[in-house]
């Protein structure tokens, strides 16, 4: 990584505009382009944290007067010697300064080089990487927090405590494997070897089983809008985001399409799935319409099933049958059409009477819908995996576990539980980047044994 790179930081248009440079010539380049207010020259010295004054372009053209901030390396987010500049926010005065750092010997970085180079230089792991973008896009309360705590090492730290005592374990069997001559040797106990297997699968299944959670509170939990034409669904939908996002009207299969946007309930994102009306049809359209709801449906972990009168046995084991294994509600829309007894929420936790129309109970169906999504309050240390491809690897390191705790209750050699052992290791090294070398082991082995003492 030999190049120079910058790259604009912020938005343009703002009041202040920040470009960020990294790379070997960063303090090179200022020298060549900053001035003091006075005109003299500037000068990098390790003392000098911030610079006030003129930047110039390369033949000599005032650019703009800046605040210059310097990091020496390692001290900065790419480990590398980094300057951020900050100027005045117009699009032009930006692009010229970024103009003028290429023409001084920089290139424009790539997407994610910043992050990349911090990677390389050992500032993070992949996993604290790969939540840099997820903080970046957080979209809510606990996606914040989780893609927080996951750039301080949640994840990292958690999958350093697995990786120590598969190294543990992997240690014992090669230090067998060494002494392979010597069959009356068993520096590993099988019995000993066992549990602690089954401790690591056990955790690495409680990491995989997570990624429901953290796969909901980052994309939203999808909640799908079901029921008859003109029941108020698109009224509903329209209530629950605050907006008039979808064509409310009298007129039977208004819509025809799903219709989706997200809105926030105690800091959760859910996805509102507004379908078309369920009936019986001849038009081919609506048909269409009433296959996407059903598709829909499927896809969704909340349904609220909206009704305007009690439905038949017939519809009722319908929707029962559709929605097996998802938290369904019964909602009763209309009740400004009702008597005042059903006005009242009702005490059962699936259903509940609303009127969309006024907006009456929708509040503490809200309420129902936050704790149907069985979501727990997100701290930065919980340790939940919301990256498919962390998920993934999971998966796989789960499968090669299994393997070792088949392998240990078949018999198995040292060198085939090892082998299997190592797999497991390098699946779970995907995650964060680590990778194992033989070395590892064999210092692992010295570190807690005292051989030929």
């Amino acid at each position: 990584m030999s190049s120079t790179i910058c790259a604009l930081a912020t938005p343009a248009g703002g009041a202040i505009g920040i470009i960020r440079i990294s790379g070997p010539k960063a303090f090179s380049v200022m020298e060549n382009m900053l001035r003091s207010r006075k005109g003299a020259t500037f000068h990098y010295a390790p003392e000098r944290k911030r610079f006030y004054g003129d930047l110039y372009s390369a033949d000599g053209n005032l650019l703009d007067d800046v605040v210059v901030n310097f990091f020496k390396s390692p001290h900065s987010y790419t480990g590398e010697d980094c300057v951020e500049i900050s100027c005045h926010g117009s699009s032009y005065i930006l692009q010229q300064v970024l103009t003028a750092l290429i023409k001084c010997g920089c290139r424009q970085a790539e997407p994610g080089e910043y992050t990349k180079r911090a990677y390389l230089n050992g500032r993070m792991d992949l996993s604290q990487a790969e939540a840099v973008a997820d903080l970046v896009s957080a979209s809510n309360r606990a996606s914040h927090r989780l893609a927080l705590g996951q750039l301080r090492g949640s994840v990292s730290n958690s999958l350093s405590r697995l990786r120590e005592k598969l190294l543990k374990l992997k240690s014992l069997l090669e230090l067998e494997l060494d002494f392979s001559d010597h069959e009356e040797l068993e520096f590993a106990n099988r019995d000993e070897l066992l549990s602690l297997a089954e401790e690591l699968r056990n955790n690495i299944q409680h990491l995989a089983a997570s990624f429901e959670t953290g796969k909901a509170i980052k994309n939203g939990i999808a909640v799908a809008i079901v029921g008859k034409p003109n029941v108020g669904k698109s009224t509903l939908l329209n209530r629950l985001l605050k907006e008039d996002r979808a064509i409310v009207s009298e007129i039977s299969g208004t819509t025809r399409d799903v219709i989706e946007d997200t809105t926030q309930i105690h800091g959760l994102t859910f996805r509102f799935i507004d379908t078309a009306g369920l009936r019986s049809t001849n038009d081919e359209i609506e048909k269409m319409g009433i296959e996407r709801t059903y598709q829909k449906l499927n896809q969704a972990t909340i349904v609220i099933w909206l009704i305007d009168k009690e439905p038949s046995a017939e519809e009722a084991e319908d929707m029962s049958v559709r929605t097996a294994g998802k938290k369904c509600l019964k909602v009763y829309n209309k009740i400004d059409l009702i008597n005042d007894v059903q006005k009242k929420p009702s005490s059962k936790s699936d259903e509940i009477f609303i009127s969309a129309k006024y907006g009456t109970n929708v509040d503490e169906l809200e309420e129902r819908l936050y704790h149907a999504a069985a979501i727990p309050e997100i701290t930065e240390n919980d340790v939940i995996v919301t990256n498919a491809r962390h998920y993934d690897a999971l998966l796989h390191a789960q499968s090669a576990i299994e393997d070792v705790i088949t392998g240990l209750h078949n018999g198995l050699s040292a060198d085939l539980l090892s082998e299997d052992l190592k797999i497991c290791l390098e699946y779970l090294s995907e995650i964060t980047g680590d990778a194992i070398t033989p070395k590892e082991v064999l210092n692992n082995i010295f570190s807690h044994f005292c051989i030929g003492k």
